[in-house]
């Protein structure tokens, strides 16, 4: 008897709790499995950031089209930056996103700017104040393509809200805050996502001013985080492009910083957009818990004469 009255007691103590408190929790890194599973989530809001046309022509049900190129703006002389907030505020509003929505965010994996395009819009959303954000492992491509799971054609969207998120800027860093953290005696560290080329100095984009990395930094390729899918069999490499497991990017990250999950990091890249990626893996994924993206990057440090530089 004492059993069935706890049974009812906790059958009534849940069906008093908010249906929000009752959904499905997302890992940063979601698998489509899982997000076939929570799409009835009525907190839930799916961002696909690619072209309007490719949205139109198929998309994961209910999922709201927001291009890429809306959450990153060219300001002044430095490419992917942040929107202005209040702008920004409107951004994610027009969305039907609150600070408590749960958020996943998908786009293509073919290209390494369209792997970083997504982390790129999931650290605008954290910098928002948006505080369940996850990225779509595997892409539309493995959505679609490669698990023929259910696409939709219908463009209508959601009913804009009022964004009330209270920004978190402490996981941005500007060129004076990296200048400033670079005489720390260790307590800062920063982290170059680019390839081995860029970081010593062998080659450069053309919008940067010239080769180098900022000096003391360290080498943390953004493309260790990634592997062909399936990564084996008949058809392996055929799909897509998703994460390593998280095993496998805890090892590649600790050599860095050893296991001081609270030093404080700072990555950059060219632009501020492939670091993101190991931003997010770092922070959301592995658990450091001071982690800053160096929004300028190389773009902007190497403008700079006296900006310390090596090699």
């Amino acid at each position: 008897m004492k059993k069935v009255k706890l049974l009812l007691t906790v059958v009534v103590f849940l069906s008093l709790l908010p249906l929000a408190a009752l959904a499905q929790t997302f890992s940063p890194i979601v698998s489509t499995a899982d997000l076939a599973a929570g799409l009835t989530n009525p907190d839930l809001v799916i961002v696909d950031i690619r072209k309007v046309e490719e949205y139109k022509a198929g998309h994961i049900p209910g999922a709201v089209n927001v291009f890429y190129g809306t959450w990153a703006v060219k300001t002044g002389e430095n490419d992917n930056q942040l929107p202005a907030d209040d702008d920004l505020a409107d951004i994610v509003g027009s969305a039907g996103i609150k600070p408590d929505s749960t958020v996943v965010v998908y786009g293509k994996t073919e290209t390494p700017p369209d792997r970083v395009n997504v982390t790129r819009v999931a650290w605008t959303l954290k910098y928002a104040g948006v505080q369940k954000v996850s990225i779509l492992d595997g892409g539309f491509e493995k959505w679609a393509a490669f698990e023929k799971r259910p696409v939709s054609t219908d463009t209508t969207m959601p009913k804009a809200v009022s964004y009330q998120g209270k920004f978190n800027k402490n996981i941005v860093a500007s060129k004076d805050y990296v200048k400033a953290s670079l005489g720390g005696k260790g307590k800062v560290l920063v982290v170059d996502v680019r390839e081995p080329d860029f970081y010593n100095g062998i080659q450069k984009l053309p919008f940067v001013a010239k080769a180098g990395r900022i000096a003391g930094s360290v080498n943390l390729p953004t493309s260790l985080l990634f592997e062909k899918y399936p990564p084996s069999g008949e058809n392996a490499g055929s799909c897509c492009t998703t994460y390593k497991d998280k095993e496998t990017l805890k090892a590649i990250a600790t050599p860095i910083d050893g296991k001081l999950l609270d030093r404080e990091l700072i990555v950059y890249c060219d632009t501020g957009k492939f670091a993101t990626a190991w931003w997010f893996v770092l922070a959301e994924v592995l658990g450091y818990k001071n982690v800053k993206n160096y929004d300028g990057s190389s773009q902007e440090w190497m403008r700079d004469p006296n900006a310390p530089t090596l090699p």
